[in-house]
């Protein structure tokens, strides 16, 4: 797919790419004589060809295999035994997306420099840091023998597609030869270590800004008591900031990559049979993620003695996360959940830290030597320079990420569930992080949740700052609740359950779940429109799916509204004619959003002082639940005559924008790139679609973006979506913001891109009829017969 296609031409700002004429003529030259042309200019290839690449005969395979492909190069895979069902998976996974499992590899182990050069050494040392394969050792001896067996012959699959392309001399992806990324042996501590990436706890992009903070006040400064009451308060879902200096800035895009890797949003509705059309159970889910190609779910079918399932995958996971089997549908949305903590560890003595030496090997320039210290309560993170801290202070961070663990295994069990108790008990005693609200629904009619988490039982409740001093008993992890014991619910009164990042439920003051959570305002949408709208169709929760409400920005637009004719603000504004009466719909074609958030940007910047602090007001109170807890207090307890000038300025800014970005479209863009789409001068050969988009950063089709005031484009949000309805075993919907192949210049790496835009989806059954005539290509896959 090629489309390039942008708004009607018009005076804007332009995005800002780095590739122009001259720096792509650099580029294309550069492309001659380095290896990473077949990248730059991928030749174009079809579907029919990429499935007969797919090796056939002499696998490691205990009987014969059927895999099936569908027209979107979608596989179905039919195994005799369960352990060929999973190497086969790990054959999958390397034919579709061996490129992008490849990269997660090297970004979980700390390795961009050896694709980036030296500029990726400080982002390096901070996961090296971070360690997210600290615990990987560790937890693959521990994990139970089934598990074992399974993640062995998954990555079996990898190597053997792998071993394949290397002993026929490629071909291998194209990213492989710009990023000079060589083939090398998969491990089960590899596979570890990514679903440990994909498991980011969302909790540190909060801290990234409120560590700033700190850092610049001190803990006992006035100020930051003001700054961590309120955001424990607002218990917003990240603190956005505008940044102080460009080291912790590029804190904050690496963790925002991070996070963006692991389920930071979501949407997830499951109502009960009673309640719906048909008399059966429906589930809706949409995971929010980080919005690029290739996709970060891929879609897969699979039966075996064990397993009978369609659904979503993590590339490089052998899993279905989000998907259906013929008994249960499921899905979930991040808790946000407390699974780490900061200890300042200055006081220990020099013996109680390890220290670990690690050699960044860097491209184009000479190697680094670090070196990580460990504390007992895990590594020391201020040692990364891309941490803000005070000097002389060391920050350690505990993660249970680090800690023995089986989210695999979980997720093979709740895979294997035919009752909503099996489901439960299937994350019991396993399933740590990253903490996700999950919800289920069956034949039977019946929906149900699960916190499917690890959560520390702390003596003091919640946090009474953001670092906790080493050795306070009220801050000691001494014991663990997981799913067994948090709450769950079965077929609630209200005959529907819905999640979106919102506090899930309450709990033993001891147990506290977490922070800093999503606003209600999305889960309350989503309600409400249930609710409204019984008896629900299939038809109703896609294009819930679809909705681009926001009922804080109808509030807060009636507030601004209100205040400005209060102040007596003078002239006819038309930016104030739009927001009056607005309902908050982000349509791509309304002018309306666009007046509101102009407003909203400079009324923000007004009353906070555009990044810097101004009596006790922080940069950091631009984050959108802070703005709906507190803007309308804090801009009526200005002077009369500051905030009549703040909101006459606000308002001729937002007037002269609606010249520049008649609709919301014009200004708010679904722009998707590549993972390369980022980097400097060869950016711009990789993205692929520039369209306008609706949707903001807390409707139900989210699509993210900070306080705007120009061109921009979406950061993350509703990727991928899916619907099942439980009474027919093959009415299953799915759709990504992408497509199915990893490979550059295939004919389905964004196929389902207009799909997507389109509100349509791919049926993706289970009954064995349904399934051979949905995926009609067949591959008959043979084992070794040496």
């Amino acid at each position: 797919m090629t489309d390039r296609s942008t708004a009607p031409a018009r005076r804007r700002r332009p995005f800002r790419r780095p590739a122009g004429r001259g720096a792509r003529t650099f580029a294309a030259i550069a492309a001659l004589i380095l290896p990473g042309c077949a990248a730059l200019d991928p030749k174009p290839v079809t579907v029919d060809e990429r499935i007969a690449a797919f090796p056939t005969s002499g696998l490691d395979l205990e009987r014969p295999v059927t895999l099936r492909w569908s027209d979107e190069q979608v596989p179905f895979i039919e195994a005799e035994t369960d352990r060929d069902l999973a190497y086969t998976l790990g054959l999958v996974h390397a034919h579709l997306r061996l490129a992008q499992i490849s990269l997660m590899k090297r970004v979980s182990q700390g390795r961009l420099s050896e694709m980036g050069g030296p500029v990726a050494n400080d982002i390096d040392h901070a996961l090296r840091i971070l360690g997210f394969g600290r615990g990987s050792a560790e937890t693959a001896r521990a994990l139970a023998p089934e598990t074992r067996i399974w993640v062995e012959a998954f990555v079996k699959g990898l190597n053997d597609y792998q071993d394949r392309l290397a002993k026929a001399g490629g071909p291998w992806p194209p990213e492989f030869g710009l990023l000079g990324i060589r083939a090398e042996p998969w491990t089960v501590e590899d596979v570890l270590t990514i679903g440990r990436l994909a498991g980011t706890d969302v909790n540190w992009l909060a801290w990234a800004g409120l560590l700033r903070e700190r850092a610049r006040n001190g803990p006992q400064d006035p100020r930051w008591r003001e700054t961590w009451a309120r955001a424990t308060d607002a218990g917003h879902g990240s603190v956005v900031s505008f940044p102080t200096n460009e080291t912790h800035a590029r804190l904050e895009r690496l963790l925002t990559e991070l996070a963006g890797l692991s389920r930071t949003g979501s949407n997830s509705v499951a109502v009960s049979g009673r309640m719906t059309e048909t008399g059966s159970a429906i589930i809706a889910n949409d995971p929010h993620l980080g919005m690029s190609l290739p996709n970060f779910w891929l879609l897969a079918g699979m039966r075996s003695p064990s397993y009978q399932a369609v659904g979503m995958m993590p590339p490089g996971l052998p899993f279905v996360a989000v998907g259906r089997s013929p008994y249960l549908a499921w899905g979930g949305t991040n808790m946000r959940a407390l699974s780490s903590e900061l200890y300042d560890v200055s006081a220990l003595p020099a013996d109680a830290f390890r220290t670990e030496t690690h050699t960044i090997r860097t491209r184009f320039w000479f190697d680094r030597t670090v070196t990580v210290r460990v504390s007992p309560y895990g590594p020391v993170v201020s040692d990364s320079e891309l941490i803000p801290s005070r000097p002389g202070e060391a920050i350690a961070l505990r993660w249970l990420g680090h800690d023995v663990s089986d989210e695999i295994g979980a997720l093979l069990g709740a895979m294997r569930a035919r009752d909503g108790d099996e489901f439960r008990a299937a994350f019991a005693g396993r399933y740590a992080v990253s903490a996700q609200n999950m919800l289920w629904a069956d034949t039977e009619g019946h929906v149900g949740q699960v916190l499917a988490a690890r959560l520390p039982v702390r003596p003091d409740g919640v946090p009474q700052d953001l670092v906790a001093r080493a050795g306070d008993p009220g801050r000691d992890w001494a014991r663990f609740v997981d799913a067994g014991n948090l709450p769950a619910a079965r077929n609630p009164a209200a005959g529907f359950l819905a999640s979106a990042n919102n506090r899930p439920t309450d709990t033993d003051r001891l147990v506290p779940i977490g922070l800093f959570f999503s606003a209600d305002e999305r889960v309350r949408r989503l309600q409400n429109v249930v609710r409204d709208t019984a008896p629900v169709s299939v038809d109703d929760l896609k294009q819930l799916q679809q909705d681009v409400t926001s009922d804080f920005a109808e509030g807060l637009a009636a507030m601004l509204a209100a205040a400005a004719r209060d102040a007596g603000v003078a002239g006819s504004h038309r930016s104030l004619e739009l927001i009056t009466g607005w309902d908050g719909a982000y349509a791509a074609d309304a002018a309306a959003p666009v007046a509101f958030e102009v407003l909203l940007s400079r009324v923000a910047a007004g009353v906070y002082g555009g990044g810097e602090a101004t009596d006790g007001r922080f940069a950091f109170a631009s984050s959108w639940t802070q703005l709906n807890r507190y803007l309308a207090a804090d801009l009526a307890r200005l002077p009369e005559a500051e905030r009549r000038r703040i909101l006459e300025d606000s308002l001729a800014a937002a007037d002269a924008a609606l010249d520049d970005y008649p609709a919301w479209g014009d200004m708010h863009r679904l722009r998707l790139s590549h993972l390369l789409g980022q980097a400097p001068v060869i950016g711009g050969f990789f993205t692929y679609g520039d369209w306008p988009v609706g949707g903001s950063r807390e409707t139900p089709m989210k699509t993210a973006h900070d306080l705007v005031e120009e061109l921009h484009a979406a950061r993350y949000g509703a990727q991928s979506r899916h619907v099942s309805d439980m009474g027919d075993p093959d009415a299953n919907w799915f759709v990504l913001l992408g497509g199915q192949d990893g490979w550059l210049g295939s004919s389905t790496f964004a196929d389902q891109v207009p799909l997507w835009r389109g509100g349509d989806y791919l049926k993706l059954p289970l009954t064995p009829p349904a399934v051979a005539e949905r995926f009609p290509r067949r591959l008959d896959l043979t084992p070794d017969q040496s």
